[in-house]
């Protein structure tokens, strides 16, 4: 099939050399041959005239030495004709004499010269004033360039015709083959990779810049791709594991409970179980749904003017009343002095979701030890980081953070469904904002949002 279309292609770039090529050198050599000939005719002429006065001179100037060395040097067939300008000038008469139009007799007279051209002679006529008197000199020859050069030149014509379509079919075939074959190859390299092979990349030593941009660039999706399957995978995975986990609790205890008779505190025990095990099913799938809901490009959320000093102060209070043992402190010192740089356009309940998020997995993870929570600003950007001391994230596994329900290896003892993280990071997003985590192991993590300042000039 790859053979079949490279054939095809090849048979169209030759095409599309040769028939304009065709073309050009077809209306070129018409240019050439009727361009020469046109010259050739032209210098006859003036052969034919500087002959006629020669003859002229050398016949009717008395003056003239009859000896003259050039009056041997004829062309070829040459005729000579004198016809006296006198009353017994019959110029219709000598026209069917001579096969000479009578125009041409006339355009003498009037002009002082004229042009013929027959089939196979030119003629030049001149009005030739002598001591005789008025005479119409007339001097033909034979047109030795359609009996001698024309011919030549056709051939030399259609010989470099001929010469140049086998330069261009050898060029047409080596560049059609050169073109098509590094992208013949492409081509076959991208219908290798499916779904179940997305490691396959395609080869990036072209020798052409272009088609190893190409490659790069189609290489570069393929990591996308490759990283969205992974993480499609492992959330199908996670996913199916921490909703089956809650589900298989209930139907055992609810299978224990009903194989045989039991006492009533059995059966409220089994009731408590059922009903955490279902809160916590509860919990999972309404933070998928949000998370899936947050993955959109959020035009259906009501986005206002917020400051964020004051939500972040609503955040502070509100982690503190869920739990007492969050310790919560802001750093002031990056506080930007125009007020106007702490507002940014966002849905308040989204943001408020977001901080506090990041702000308990803080005080979670660092074993409720102080975060630290700044805020700075540019010219058009508004910075919060926000800063803990806890058990931070392996290096290795800092990459994975995103994905819904990772936790980390180090993440045992405490509890979390791992969706916070990415659905935070999705919120920002929405909010034209950027989310960077850095860790590291035992030390803490460091967290920074950046959110684009809201102009009030608009």
């Amino acid at each position: 099939m790859i053979q079949t279309s490279f054939k095809i292609q090849s048979k169209r770039i030759i095409l599309l050399l040769l028939i304009p090529f065709l073309a050009v050198i077809f209306l070129f050599s018409i240019f050439i041959y009727f361009s020469v000939s046109n010259y050739s005719e032209n210098y006859f002429f003036k052969l034919l005239e500087a002959r006629a006065y020669k003859v002229a001179k050398e016949r009717l100037d008395e003056k003239t030495v009859l000896g003259d060395a050039n009056l041997s040097e004829k062309l070829p067939h040459e005729r000579d004709f004198f016809f006296p300008i006198n009353t017994a000038l019959n110029i219709v008469d000598q026209a069917k004499k001579t096969g000479i139009p009578t125009s041409f007799f006339r355009s003498v007279i009037t002009k002082g010269e004229a042009e013929y051209v027959s089939k196979k002679y030119l003629y030049k006529g001149i009005l030739y004033k002598s001591s005789l008197g008025n005479y119409i000199v007339i001097t033909a020859a034979e047109n030795y360039f359609e009996d001698n050069h024309a011919q030549n030149l056709i051939r030399t014509l259609l010989f470099a015709i001929v010469a140049s379509v086998l330069l261009i079919l050898y060029i047409s075939l080596y560049f059609s083959k050169n073109i098509f074959k590094p992208i013949s190859k492409i081509t076959a390299q991208v219908k290798e990779i499916s779904s179940e092979n997305l490691y396959l990349r395609l080869s990036e030593n072209n020798t052409s810049d272009e088609l190893q941009e190409l490659s790069a660039t189609f290489n570069t999706m393929l990591d996308r791709i490759e990283t969205s399957f992974e993480t499609q995978n492992n959330f199908i995975s996670n996913a199916s594991h921490e909703l089956r986990t809650p589900l298989t609790a209930i139907i055992g205890e609810a299978d224990v409970a009903l194989s045989k008779h039991r006492t009533q505190e059995y059966y409220e025990e089994t009731l408590k179980i059922i009903l955490h095990e279902a809160d916590k099913l509860d919990k999972k799938t309404n933070a998928l749904l949000f998370l899936a809901q947050t993955g959109f490009n959020g035009k259906v959320q009501k986005f206002e003017k917020i400051r964020v000093d004051q939500l972040l102060w609503d955040v502070k209070e509100n982690l503190e009343q869920i739990n007492a043992k969050n310790k919560i402190v802001f750093d002031m010192e990056l506080l930007p002095e125009n007020p106007l740089k702490l507002k940014v356009n966002g849905n308040e309940q989204l943001l408020h979701l977001a901080f506090s998020n990041i702000i308990s997995n803080g005080c979670k993870y660092s074993n409720y030890d102080a975060v630290i929570v700044s805020i700075g600003a540019s010219e058009d950007t508004l910075y919060i980081v926000i800063k803990d001391f806890g058990i931070g994230i392996p290096s290795d596994e800092i990459q994975y953070i995103y994905d819904p329900f990772f936790r980390a290896s180090n993440t045992k003892n405490h509890e979390g469904f791992g969706i916070g993280l990415p659905l935070t990071r999705n919120i920002i997003r929405m909010h034209k904002g950027t989310l960077l985590v850095t860790s590291q192991e035992n030390h803490g993590t460091v967290v920074q949002i950046t959110l684009p300042i809201l102009n009030t000039q608009k």
